[in-house]
């Protein structure tokens, strides 16, 4: 008989309204990197939230099975016993402190008594940080690291416990090429530490490339594993198993007039909300014409969301100077309420924090933007508002029990569907789109695209930022390159390939 070291058996986990996993079974053998992926809401981190022991025991039907071992685990102190740790994709750091400080928080390294041993927890992190090729100083504020960074703090604070099944919710969902490659690489090494890893992503070209076995959620239910050596794994096969339907294009073809430019941005500096003498934005202009999709490419820490924040109500930077111009005419924006005064909307990347109010549901979330719309007076036309948001989830595919669902309960991905339909909603001249789709599935991608190419069609401007190249370069029109905070560079589609965006980064960084 095969061993395994870890199965899930008939695993049932429902929420009110919701059978979130619906009799789920899921094995994985003894140093395997094991991929999980499905649709937004097919229940992939809702399974490992089970085996993590964030849904404690009682709470679902089945059995976890740790190296032969029933367990009934009533919380993460008892899975992390066993040996299992989970790093989410909302990071679990505290920016103020040092990474050593972070790295054994709630973990304490002691000496003496209950007294802490700074000497031995310094001595272990960097110990751990040589293992995944960290060189920073262990006494560096996690805040000063970039997100790649970040994910290592957190996978030496799994090291730091004895883990022996790692899992990684979305790990590269906000890092650039290189900063994912190199953590992809410290995966694969981490075999050679006895480690086996679990990994849920939606970026299909990294699990092809790293996994051993992927297991396919749809709806909640097990479609299939598949094996490399075994079975042909592509990402059509992968996708077909993920949405029960083959996708052919990913980015939807779009035919449209392009207009004459409609928006402008000259000359604009901004300096850092905390550090007023860190030049943050540098002379950055911009020109986007109606019916256009502009993309802004760039390396993480380019200033693209920056640049984008500081035009949407100066919601980021200080000692902010430039010109903004729509249709012609300069506009005054103080504030976010006069960005959209001003008819423009900024989809933001943080969705927890700053997108959505987690405590309240759908309906209310989506017609938050623009209550004019659905009031009569200062009265809200709840008929208007459910059909609004009834409208937006459909169109969508919003999975959820109804528009009266807290959208803390939702999906990640889901999540991202409601801020882009609250945005929608509100009607925009120009729009904003910072990571529309991080953390989306493919078939979830292809709808957002598809809505994207109708506001263009409807003359609407689009400007697009993503980590990802290959999204910037299927959906833009014409893409700008950030450096630095400086633009760098502007291809036409035609001219705009991974090559070209990356080698105006390399002349920047020779000039500077």
């Amino acid at each position: 008989m095969e061993q395994y070291v870890l199965e899930m058996r008939n695993i049932i986990k429902t929420f009110p309204g919701v059978k979130a996993l619906d009799d789920v079974n899921f094995k994985i053998k003894p140093l395997q990197i094991h991929a999980l992926v499905g649709e937004n809401g097919a229940g992939k981190s809702t399974l490992m939230n089970v085996l993590s022991g964030v849904y404690p025991h009682g709470t679902y039907e089945g059995d976890i099975v740790v190296n032969g071992e029933i367990c009934a685990f009533k919380n993460i102190k008892e899975s992390e016993a066993k040996g299992i740790a989970i790093i989410h994709q909302e990071l679990a750091l505290i920016p103020q402190l040092s990474i050593a400080e972070n790295v054994f928080l709630g973990n304490e390294q002691t000496g003496i008594g209950p007294i802490i041993s700074w000497d031995k927890t310094r001595q272990k992190t960097i110990e751990m940080m040589k293992k995944v090729g960290l060189t920073d100083n262990i006494d560096t504020k996690v805040r000063d690291l970039g997100m790649g960074k970040q994910q290592l703090v957190e996978i030496i604070k799994a090291l730091s416990k004895d883990v022996k099944i790692l899992i990684l919710d979305e790990p590269t969902a906000a890092l650039n090429d290189d900063d994912s490659k190199h953590l992809l690489d410290l995966l694969l090494g981490l075999k050679e530490h006895g480690i086996t890893c679990i990994i849920i992503s939606h970026k299909l070209n990294e699990v092809t490339r790293v996994a051993d076995e992927i297991t396919v959620l749809r709806d909640g239910k097990t479609i299939e594993t598949l094996t490399k050596g075994t079975d042909e794994i592509t990402e059509a096969r992968i996708i077909k198993g993920m949405v029960g339907r083959e996708i052919v294009d990913r980015f939807p073809k779009r035919s449209h007039k392009i207009g004459d430019v409609y928006f402008e941005v000259k000359n604009w500096n901004a300096y850092d909300t905390i550090d007023d003498t860190k030049h943050v934005l540098k002379d950055v202009n911009i020109q986007c014409r109606k019916g256009e999709v502009v993309g802004i490419a760039g390396l993480m820490g380019a200033g693209r969301t920056e640049f984008a924040m500081s035009v949407f109500g100066k919601s980021y930077g200080k000692k902010i100077s430039g010109t903004i111009l729509k249709n012609g005419k300069e506009i005054h924006i103080k504030n976010v309420k006069d960005a959209i005064k001003n008819g423009l909307a900024y989809t933001t990347e943080d969705r927890k924090s700053v997108g959505l109010i987690l405590i309240d549901n759908i309906k209310r979330n989506i017609s938050l933007t623009a209550f004019d719309k659905i009031s009569k007076g200062i009265v809200i036309d709840e008929n208007k508002e459910i059909k609004v948001a009834e409208e937006f989830r459909s169109k969508l595919r919003i999975k959820s029990s109804s528009i009266l669902q807290k959208t803390g309960n939702l999906s990640g991905g889901n999540q991202q569907k409601v801020v882009f339909s609250k945005w929608i909603f509100s009607d925009p001249d120009v729009l904003i789109l910072d990571e529309p789709t991080r953390g989306i599935d493919v078939g979830a991608k292809y709808e957002i695209y598809t809505v994207i190419n109708e506001l263009t069609e409807k003359g609407k401007t689009i400007i697009l930022i993503s980590s990802e190249l290959p999204e910037v370069l299927g959906m833009s029109d014409r893409v700008y390159i950030m450096n630095e905070g400086r633009i760098v560079g502007e291809l036409a589609a035609s001219e705009a390939s991974q090559e070209s965006v990356m080698h105006c980064i390399m002349e920047s960084n020779r000039e500077g």
